[in-house]
C-alpha cells in the first residue's frame, strides 16, 4: 500500500502558520515540507507553485475573515452594535485570524495584487461598521468617522507601544469603543427594560 499523500489543505494551514509567524518570506515549499515532516514533492501534486499556494491562503484567509465572521454574526442575537463587537473580537482578538491580518498587511504593502485583495476584505469590514452605525446616527459624515476610528482603532492598537498610565491597554480599548459606539441622545437601547 502507498504512503497517503498530505492533504492539500494541510499545506495550506501550514502556509498561513508560516505567514503569521515570519511574515510572506517564510512561506517556502522546502521549509513547509520540513516543518510537515514531508518531502517537497506532494506539494507539487497539489499546487503548480509557491504563488498557487499564496492566493489559495489568501483565499481561506478572506473567506474566515470576513465571510465566516458574517455569517457567525448573522445568526447571533442582540442588536447591530452587539453584532460589530462580537465581528471585532472574532477578528481582530483571535490568536489565529489576527496574526494572519497583520501579516498580509505588511504583505500588500510589496505586492499590489495583495494590496487590492486587502482593500477588498476592507471595504467590507467598513461596510459592516457603517451598516452597524448607521443604526444609530443619520449624518453619514458622521457614521464614515466613527467607522473609521473603529477600524483604525481595532488595527493600530496592535502596533501601538505606547502607555495609558494608571491604565491597561485593555481599559482603554474598552473607553475608546464606548466613545466610539457611543448612543446619541435620545437613542434607546434596545435591550433596555421599556420604561414604566
Amino acid at each position: 500500500m502507498g504512503k497517503l499523500r498530505t492533504p492539500r489543505g494541510t499545506w495550506v494551514e501550514e502556509g498561513l502558520r508560516a505567514l503569521a509567524l515570519g511574515g510572506v518570506d517564510a512561506v517556502r515549499v522546502d521549509a513547509l515540507a520540513k516543518a510537515l515532516g514531508v518531502t517537497r514533492g506532494g506539494f507539487y501534486g497539489y499546487f503548480a507553485n509557491r504563488d498557487a499556494l499564496l492566493t489559495e491562503m489568501l483565499d481561506v484567509w478572506e473567506r474566515e475573515s470576513v465571510d465566516d465572521v458574517l455569517d457567525r454574526i448573522e445568526h447571533e442575537s442582540g442588536d447591530a452594535l452587539d453584532k460589530i463587537r462580537l465581528a471585532g473580537q472574532l477578528t481582530f482578538s483571535s490568536d489565529r485570524l489576527l496574526p494572519m491580518d497583520l501579516a498580509i498587511r505588511d504583505w500588500a504593502r510589496r505586492d499590489q495584487a495583495v494590496a487590492d485583495r486587502l482593500r477588498r476584505v476592507d471595504n467590507r469590514r467598513m461596510q459592516l461598521l457603517r451598516d452597524a452605525l448607521s443604526t444609530l446616527y443619520t449624518d453619514p459624515d458622521e457614521v464614515e468617522a466613527r467607522s473609521l476610528l473603529a477600524f483604525c482603532m481595532a488595527i493600530g492598537s496592535h502596533f501601538l507601544a505606547a502607555d495609558h498610565p494608571g491604565r491597561t491597554p485593555v481599559q482603554v480599548r474598552a473607553r475608546a469603543s464606548e466613545i466610539i459606539f457611543n448612543r446619541p441622545p435620545g437613542k434607546a437601547d434596545p435591550t433596555d427594560p421599556p420604561a414604566s
